[in-house]
Order: C-alpha cells, then sequence, then structure tokens
C-alpha cells in the first residue's frame, strides 16, 4: 500500500508548450496531397474565335459615320462598278430605319459603324443598339489598325 500512496502523493506538472508534432504531420499530409494533385489539373483554355479572310468582298457595304458633333451619316457604297454611292443624314432615332431601307431586303448586307475617337462610346452603344432591335444581323465596327 506505500507504493500506492507514494504514487498519488505526486502531483503532475503542467505543460507550458504546444506539441507541434501533430500539426507538423497534418501539414506534411496536406501537402503530399497538393503536389501529387498539382500535375493533374488542368489549365483552363479559352477557345478564342479565329477570323479569316473573306472569299470576296460583298457588294455592298452600308457605314455609319458618327462626328465629332454627333451628327451621323449614311453611306451606301457599292463595291464593285455597279450601282451608286449615297450619303444621306441620320438621327439617333432613325438611323436604323434608313440602315435598313439601304439593305433594301438583303439582311447579309454588312453595316460598319465608324465613329470619331473623342466621342461619348454611349453614342456608339446606342446606334449599335438600335441596328439590332431593327434586326440588322451583320454589325462592324471600324478601327484603325496600329502602325
Amino acid at each position: 500500500m506505500a507504493a500506492i500512496a507514494s504514487r498519488t502523493g505526486r502531483r503532475r506538472r503542467t505543460m507550458n508548450d504546444i506539441n507541434m508534432v501533430p500539426f507538423i504531420d497534418v501539414m506534411l499530409v496536406l501537402l503530399i496531397i497538393f503536389m501529387v494533385t498539382a500535375p493533374l489539373i488542368t489549365p483552363s483554355m479559352i477557345d478564342i474565335p479565329s477570323v479569316g479572310k473573306a472569299a470576296s468582298a460583298p457588294e455592298r457595304i452600308i457605314t455609319i459615320e458618327i462626328s465629332k458633333d454627333n451628327q451621323i451619316e449614311i453611306r451606301s457604297r457599292a463595291t464593285g462598278t455597279k450601282g451608286t454611292d449615297t450619303v444621306s443624314k441620320a438621327t439617333l432615332d432613325n438611323v436604323a430605319q434608313q440602315a435598313m431601307q439601304l439593305q433594301g431586303g438583303d439582311s447579309q448586307t454588312p453595316v460598319v459603324i465608324s465613329a470619331d475617337r473623342t466621342i461619348a462610346y454611349e453614342t456608339v452603344v446606342k446606334v449599335m443598339d438600335n441596328l439590332q432591335r431593327a434586326g440588322v444581323h451583320r454589325v462592324g465596327l471600324s478601327v484603325k489598325l496600329a502602325s
């Protein structure tokens, strides 16, 4: 009995430091998991559309020109020798109707918007929106290539 009494008589000392071994074990396991799975993850690829050269130029091109003072002109140019070039003034409200009239029922006639670089972007977006609502399918923007 004396041996038992001496054991229970001792008091345990409190630990003042944290045991880091379980923490290190967990971190090593996570590191191994990430190292094994990282090569298996494929990077995301973006499928960018490509543009090719057209086989032939369209017969007619309709150009909507927006000047510095927000004046809108619509030009209909024939690419070949047939037809004549027409120029007419338009407003933001009737630009889509005039473009549809110049297309003459051919929805594949391209419409190109050419705007001055100093005008508000909102004007170009409004013209594009009006054309889309009117049913013009082929709308493009004219840009100047950097030299």
